[in-house]
């Protein structure tokens, strides 16, 4: 397979420079990346077992619309997943990750007051990474990877139209989560640590339910 070609499709959808829903050609993508359409189609046929493509004969490429049946029973699969990682991360975390970790925040506190949905995102995943990092099992990675794009979306298409009231209160609830990883960590208690990155995925998903979606948690 084609990484580059693959890492490129993989970013603008997940950045959202290819919207939900947005139908690409086959032989136009071709012919930006200068390549026949079988190693095209190879990558191709990779996104759409991520679910972020969807084949349809006749038409063209789909890029996945956002669903919320579809996100909800991801986000119940990732709660898991992530307090698994958090255990695991936990036990290995050494001073190069807490020097990771302290650049997080510093980052974090900056944008309190700088609206770079971008630069926030990019930090949300570095988190995601420093804890794979940390946990060092590449099939939990790889499983992780793969349920957080599919859930990414949703959030970051929502980061883009906050006024600056939602964004110092969104930057402030992830400083503070980094705050409490990082008490947590020096402990070394990672049982609780395992918990708390539930914990906070799952205030993760209320914020988009009730300040996002306008839903009740009910």
């Amino acid at each position: 397979m084609n990484k580059k070609i693959y890492h490129t499709l993989r970013e603008r959808i997940v950045f959202l420079t290819y919207t939900p829903g947005t139908i690409l050609k086959e032989q136009a993508l071709a012919e930006e990346f200068g390549v026949s359409r079988t190693p095209l189609r190879t990558v191709l046929l990779r996104l759409e077992w991520e679910h972020l493509l969807k084949i349809l004969p006749r038409t063209g490429i789909q890029v996945s619309e956002l669903e919320l049946n579809t996100i909800t029973h991801v986000f119940q699969a990732r709660l898991e997943l992530e307090s698994v990682i958090g255990i695991m991360a936990a036990e290995r975390f050494t001073p190069s990750h807490f020097t990771r970790l302290e650049k997080l925040k510093s980052q974090c506190r900056h944008l309190t007051k700088h609206h770079d949905p971008e630069k926030l995102a990019r930090l949300d995943m570095d988190l995601k990474k420093l804890f794979h990092d940390a946990a060092g099992n590449p099939f939990l990675t790889e499983m992780s990877d793969r349920f957080y794009v599919l859930t990414f979306r949703l959030w970051y298409f929502n980061l883009m139209k906050m006024d600056m009231h939602g964004w110092h209160k969104e930057t402030l609830c992830l400083q503070s989560d980094l705050q409490t990883l990082t008490s947590l960590l020096t402990q070394k208690n990672s049982d609780t640590v395992g918990k708390t990155r539930k914990t906070q995925l799952l205030e993760h998903v209320k914020r988009i339910r009730t300040t996002f979606l306008g839903l009740s948690d009910t």
